[in-house]
């Protein structure tokens, strides 16, 4: 394996420009001071946000340093992740992160008192002109008027929150602090085991690895199933506690509320992918043919069914490949992603001490930023693809929206990266004819909907189970959440696949259950891609217009409205579910035709 180099090595092409944050580390500090002095001037306002004059004073000037902000948090943090062991950075993002805690202290009081108001008061103030970008936020206070409490009743529940939020804390604790897993035994000899390691071992041609490791992994969630269930059933119990507290139908129903989502998506969701599962169970037995198996393992549902395809590019020829996969996008796309990869807005190669993985940092008033570790994998292929498309999000929104509105909902974050991700896919499939490279990326596509959609959706509905459980009162134990568990493991899985004794506790290793109500995110946003990537390949009529139009809202709209503008309805019909599922069975049909 090649020594990693150090920063100072890597050609300034290949780095990105953080002085277009900040002209340099004094800059920054005289940036720091203006921030530290101008955010006091806010506490001027308590009290007289009456006055509208006043408001829209107190909004500008909120907006105005978080805008300033921005830029301060990212330049000291991505110089830090350039370089971990550089204390300098560390120190100065630990200092802007406890400045960002003392502004929110200062400003917390302005949604408080903005709540006091009547409906009609707030309705009339967010419909004048002068409030435009405010208006979204003065909504969201009309729609959680109702949900708001007494002063009194307030309080106690500020009080209650400040020891019944720590349940993700301590699962996080047990998670990778605590658990203890049995070495694996491999024939470079034994291996501990981790999270990271654990997908490694999955993919391992030898099947004895594959076992070993997943017994390692479950059997101790298993030893430690009576804390694990105790933590999650407290946290659930926390959910549904709150949820009541305020008014909310269901823990599910104040979960969606926050982004405006109407509980039907959720049903739809559960509804389609059950109607999907004969697919699903298809690909399974395909999965258990291709690997020659009597019986498949659910350790064997990660391992490659195709080997010795990888793309193996230069990172120059990889982004070459990913912008011919995007022309379809149109020249004003391709032209900012042109600037993206030559101004100083990506960061390309993995030196001593940098940040591992790869994300995306919009940044209001300069361009998007994007971290990569690239290498000449397929994997990393992709990942420019999917990073761009958040960066490309980012910079339609930006420069669309005033900062107050600019910023998009979780809801849709993952649609754009993943259409980018399906567009590439479709174009290697259409410009290769060779049939290894065909049936590895149908293989990968295919994966994508596996992991992404019907596993995240098994997720969601078994935390619609696990909360509708102790909103009926009835006892969350462990036997209980892991018998459901293996049900639902059988029920998606299908008859193909053994369902190990064993995944019956891999609901306790889950952390996005500790965000209840997150992870069917992930399933929805890969099903709005997968339809909106199809329209534009299919140079469907208005479907790349629409598409651009919903780049460029930001959070100007509920996430429900953004998607309407690109034509998608999650609520009342479930067209863009079929839709997506049929692109999956017409993938696995093609995958099959290669075999013949």
């Amino acid at each position: 394996m090649q020594k990693l180099i150090n920063r100072d090595s890597i050609d300034a092409k290949y780095k990105w420009r953080l002085t277009d944050l900040v002209a340099s580390d004094d800059d920054w500090e005289d940036l720091y001071s203006q921030i530290s002095t101008r955010m006091q001037e806010l506490i001027g306002y308590q009290g007289k946000l009456a006055d509208e004059s006043s408001l829209l004073e107190c909004l500008d000037l909120e907006s105005d340093l978080s805008k300033k902000f921005g830029r301060l948090i990212a330049y000291a943090t991505m110089h830090y992740h350039t370089d971990e062991s550089n204390t300098k950075y560390q120190a100065m993002t630990d200092r802007v992160e406890r400045l960002a805690v003392k502004f929110g202290e200062i400003t917390s009081f302005i949604t408080p008192e903005l709540t006091k108001f009547s409906t009609t008061r707030l309705s009339d103030i967010a419909s004048k002109s002068e409030f435009v970008a405010y208006a979204p936020y003065l909504k969201k206070i009309i729609k959680d008027k109702r949900h708001i409490l007494s002063e009194k009743e307030e309080k106690i529940l500020s009080k209650v929150g400040s020891f019944s939020g720590g349940f993700e804390n301590i699962f996080s604790m047990i998670d990778n602090v605590d658990i203890k897993w049995d070495k694996v035994k491999t024939p470079e000899g034994d291996m501990d085991m981790s999270h990271g390691r654990y997908s490694y071992f999955l993919q391992s041609p030898d099947r004895k690895v594959r076992k070993r490791a997943f017994t390692s992994m479950f059997g101790a969630y298993k030893d430690i199933i009576n804390t694990i269930s105790a933590v999650y059933s407290g946290s659930v119990k926390k959910d549904v506690f709150y949820a009541e507290a305020r008014g909310y139908k269901s823990a599910m129903a104040k979960a969606l509320s926050r982004e405006d989502i109407n509980p039907k998506v959720y049903t739809n969701l559960l509804s389609s992918i059950h109607g999907a599962l004969k697919t699903l169970h298809s690909y399974v037995a395909y999965r258990k043919k291709a690997l020659g198996y009597d019986k498949l393992h659910m350790y064997d549902m990660y391992v490659p069914i195709c080997e010795g395809a990888d793309i193996k590019l230069e990172y120059e020829d990889a982004c070459d490949l990913v912008k011919k996969a995007l022309g379809v996008m149109g020249e004003d796309y391709i032209s900012v992603i042109n600037t993206a990869l030559t101004d100083g807005w990506v960061d390309v190669y993995e030196n001593k001490g940098k940040r591992s993985g790869a994300y995306s940092w919009g940044v209001y008033g300069v361009h998007p930023y994007v971290l990569f570790n690239y290498t000449k994998t397929t994997h990393d292929v992709f990942t420019i693809a999917h990073e761009l498309g958040h960066a490309m999000h980012s910079y339609y929104s930006s420069h669309a929206q005033p900062y107050a509105c600019h910023d998009y909902e979780i809801f849709v974050a993952e649609i754009a990266s993943t259409v980018n991700e399906v567009l590439l896919i479709k174009y290697l499939l259409a410009s290769t004819e060779d049939k290894k490279l065909k049936k590895y990326l149908l293989s990968y596509f295919l994966d994508m909907f596996r992991t992404t959609i019907f596993r995240q959706t098994m997720f969601s509905e078994f935390e619609k189970f696990s909360h509708e459980k102790v909103e009926q009162g009835q006892p969350l134990t462990w036997e209980v959440m892991s018998d459901e568990y293996h049900r639902l493991n059988r029920q998606y899985y299908g008859k193909s696949v053994v369902s190990d004794d064993l995944i019956r506790y891999e609901w306790a290793r889950i952390p996005h259950f500790y965000s209840a109500f997150y992870v069917y995110k992930y399933a929805t946003g890969m099903i709005c891609a997968v339809t909106i990537a199809d329209r534009i390949f299919r140079g469907e009529e208005g479907a790349l217009e629409k598409y651009k139009e919903f780049l460029s809202i930001g959070g100007s709209k509920t996430p429900l409205e953004t998607l309407a503008v690109a034509g998608l309805d999650l609520v009342s019909t479930k067209e863009v579910f079929k839709t997506a599922m049929k692109v999956f069975e017409d993938t696995l049909i093609q995958l099959k035709s290669l075999d013949d």
